[in-house]
């Protein structure tokens, strides 16, 4: 009950007024004991209806208690005045891209859909498909066979597929761990 009695007294003293922005806003702190710690209540009284998004950045951080000071007059004009000088030059970069892209636009092809990747044949056609070299020319005739056998549709029988090593697959009656050694 004591708690619930300091906090409303607290709201009629010690309260001091901090500052006040552009807008109107005035923002007050009191300093207030919470389980045997001081600590400083900041808060914002709206000049017309609450409205957050008309607090400046700077307060905002003063009341979350970013800021040890409270930001000053001066600081909020020189704040105000980068801030303007920044939205000019955004402004002009904006119509120094524009013209740019008028001058250049009129040589740009645009593309627009799916567009196929490069032709590589010519470049694989330089290389041998095995390590004893061979004529580029009769490489690139294997490749391109090789490629037309991987898009070939693949015929399926009833009998199940034989294995395409001698080496163990490691499963079975058969199998046991650590003796399976890399082919050398």
């Amino acid at each position: 009950m004591s708690r619930l009695w300091a906090r409303f007294a607290g709201l009629f003293s010690s309260k001091s007024f901090i500052g006040v922005d552009k807008t109107g806003n005035k923002y007050f702190s009191r300093m207030e004991q919470i389980d045997g710690l001081v600590k400083e209540k900041r808060w914002v009284v709206f000049r017309r209806e609450e409205d957050p998004t008309s607090i400046p950045v700077e307060w905002i951080c003063w009341l979350n208690g970013q800021r040890k000071r409270a930001p000053t007059p001066e600081e909020m004009v020189e704040l105000e005045a980068r801030r303007e000088r920044v939205k000019l030059n955004v402004a002009l970069l904006k119509k120094e891209e524009e013209e740019k892209k008028a001058r250049e636009g009129t040589g740009r092809k645009i593309t627009i859909g799916k567009v196929d990747g490069p032709d590589l044949t010519s470049f694989v056609r330089q290389f041998p498909p095995d390590s004893k070299g061979g004529e580029p020319e009769e490489a690139s005739e294997e490749a391109d066979r090789s490629r037309a056998k991987e898009h070939e549709p693949e015929i399926v029988s009833a009998e199940p597929p034989e294995p395409k090593t001698t080496e163990p697959s490691g499963s079975g009656s058969s199998f046991r761990p650590g003796t399976w050694q890399p082919p050398s």
